[in-house]
């Protein structure tokens, strides 16, 4: 965060006893503030910088959110805060990690898990899914309760997805979190069916992964990847790496494609981070992954 909203920050949680009507007006504008403060982050060209600094902002929000509950900027704040952090900073080191210390990479993995709900969690709070009426709705009628959402939640519905597809992947041992699978696919369909284009390509390169990992997946599936990837590339300009990596890791890989695995990750590789700062963060992630995923090429595909 800026240095002016940490300290606005500080000074509104400060004058949060008095109770009065200034003062909750008061943070209402900082809760306005810090959930405008991604871009703060995304052209961040330090990854080390950004791992350290980001968990600070995700309990500035939680602390603004045990007074401002409702506040629809600070919930999808946190529900994408979460989901990426966990991911980029989290989930990913720990498949760097495994070779060298397969207990450690699972305590990270049990951590992304718990992250992936936590940023669920805030999600369906911004969806207005949490209570207990409308959860078991959701649970027995997903896209009845999905119905009445509109392209404004669609942001909402992409990082409540994500999240939940992310925490569903880290816990196949769990019945309880598979059988949620068809409640993150109603949700993942709505936000695809409202805003296909959400992020310039953002909702398809996690489509790619999702709908080629999920049981049942067919070739029409992959097909349906294929495509996705080429919206993605074409929503971006080709500007962004993951669309790259994406479709290297839930295509090339898994369906044994090795030359078309390696041309995926040069392509990432030569996306250059600088041309588009708000995707700055991002890029530099996704070419580190792309990177690690190049030195296991002989692990995923064996002579």
């Amino acid at each position: 965060m800026t240095f002016r909203l940490r300290w606005s920050i500080v000074a509104a949680l400060a004058l949060v006893s008095t109770g009065c009507s200034v003062q909750d007006l008061v943070l209402r504008r900082v809760a306005d503030a810090a959930a405008g403060e991604a871009g703060v982050f995304a052209s961040e060209s330090d990854v080390v910088l950004a791992g350290a600094a980001i968990p600070a902002a995700l309990k500035a929000n939680e602390a603004l959110l045990v007074r401002q509950p409702t506040h629809q900027g600070l919930l999808l704040s946190a529900a994408r805060g979460f989901t990426q952090y966990a991911y980029a900073f989290v989930q990913l080191p720990a498949d760097e990690l495994e070779a060298a210390d397969l207990q450690g990479a699972y305590r990270e993995r049990q951590r992304a898990l718990r992250l992936y709900q936590r940023a669920r969690d805030y999600g369906l709070r911004g969806l207005r899914l949490d209570g207990t009426a409308q959860a078991g709705v959701l649970r027995r009628a997903p896209a009845t309760a999905l119905a009445a959402m509109g392209r404004a939640d669609a942001e909402l519905l992409y990082w409540t997805s994500a999240a939940w597809a992310a925490a569903v992947a880290l816990a196949k041992d769990d019945p309880e979190m598979l059988a949620a699978l068809p409640i993150v696919e109603a949700i993942a369909a709505r936000a695809d069916a409202l805003a296909p284009d959400l992020d310039r390509g953002a909702l398809q390169v996690f489509l790619i992964s999702f709908e080629t990992s999920r049981p049942g997946a067919t070739a029409g599936s992959l097909v349906q990847a294929r495509e996705r990837f080429r919206k993605a590339v074409r929503l971006s300009q080709g500007r962004q790496a993951a669309p790259f990596v994406a479709l290297a890791e839930a295509v090339a890989e898994r369906h044994g494609e090795p030359a078309e695995f390696d041309e995926l990750l040069r392509s990432a590789l030569a996306v250059d981070p600088d041309a588009t700062p708000e995707w700055r963060l991002s890029n530099h992630i996704a070419q580190r992954r792309a990177r690690w995923l190049s030195t296991q090429k002989d692990l995923f595909f064996p002579e």
